[in-house]
């Protein structure tokens, strides 16, 4: 029951910000460039086989793959959010992806039969479950013994200002209780290289490679960033976005005031670590 209702806390949250996820897609695209051009080139995606995407979020990094898989192949792109499902089927059809079959499910349940894929992807979706073990038990049981597991997850939290400025504004206004960055569920949950190559190890994979990736986000100016913040941060923008103007405009004010060693000229620009992983 307890593991539900986290799932469904989880859900909620992402549903609330599948608008701006959508909004803010195109910087999605741009601020992971690299971090997908790895995942994808690991992933080695060839023509005729089946693609698991699981926290798909827009869709864009499996749609990506789902060209390497031609008319025969095929790529599932899933969600626990029913609202990003919806935005990664209007992003299917944008893109003319014709071999992609997208749909709801959770990660530790994902109604496909075992030894059934030959490649996973997930980027920044395992460090929010509620129970990443089970789900990547899962993944080892629907993925081909030969099969291929590429994720990301945060890196640690000194090496992601861009994600923690606002937590510690939070904290400092005393508007939310100081919690440990590595807690389970959490955005670094799963930062520790070491950390995470034990947890696949435990779902029974055995080829675990990892591999530490900085990346940058640009913005022209504070306001910029606030308004991306409120739209992609998950429970932090939940929070913040549910406070009175007078507070939401408090927070902004103090998360500025600790943003100030990634003022960039009259911009910012925010350090971002994250942790790809191969594992077969």
């Amino acid at each position: 029951m307890a593991s539900d209702q986290a799932t469904e806390r989880v859900r909620d949250v992402w549903e609330a910000m599948s608008p701006g996820w959508e909004r803010q897609r195109d910087f999605l695209l741009e601020f992971t460039r690299e971090i997908a051009d790895w995942m994808l080139r690991e992933l080695d995606p060839k023509p005729g086989e089946t693609i698991l995407e699981l926290a798909a979020g827009t869709g864009d990094l499996g749609f990506e793959a789902a060209r390497s898989l031609g008319g025969e192949g095929r790529l599932i792109t899933t969600d626990l959010a029913p609202g990003m499902v919806e935005i990664a089927k209007r992003r299917a059809a944008e893109l003319d992806i014709q071999n992609a079959e997208v749909r709801v499910a959770d990660a530790t349940d994902t109604g496909l039969d075992r030894h059934s894929v030959d490649g996973i992807l997930c980027r920044w979706g395992y460090m929010l479950m509620p129970d990443p073990a089970a789900a990547l038990a899962e993944t080892r049981r629907v993925l081909k013994p030969s099969g291929r597991h590429v994720l990301s997850v945060m890196g640690n939290a000194a090496g992601s200002p861009w994600v923690t400025v606002i937590s510690k504004a939070l904290v400092s206004l005393e508007m939310m209780p100081a919690v440990d960055p590595n807690a389970p569920g959490g955005v670094f949950s799963l930062a520790d290289p070491e950390k995470l190559t034990g947890v696949l190890n435990d779902a029974g994979y055995v080829n675990v490679r990892t591999e530490e990736m900085p990346f940058h986000l640009p913005f022209a100016s504070f306001d910029e960033y606030w308004r991306f913040i409120l739209e992609f941060a998950g429970a932090a923008a939940v929070l913040v976005r549910s406070f009175p103007e007078d507070q939401q405009r408090t927070v902004r004010d103090e998360t500025e005031k600790i943003s100030e060693p990634y003022r960039s000229g009259e911009g910012y620009d925010f350090p971002g670590l994250t942790v790809n992983a191969f594992a077969t």
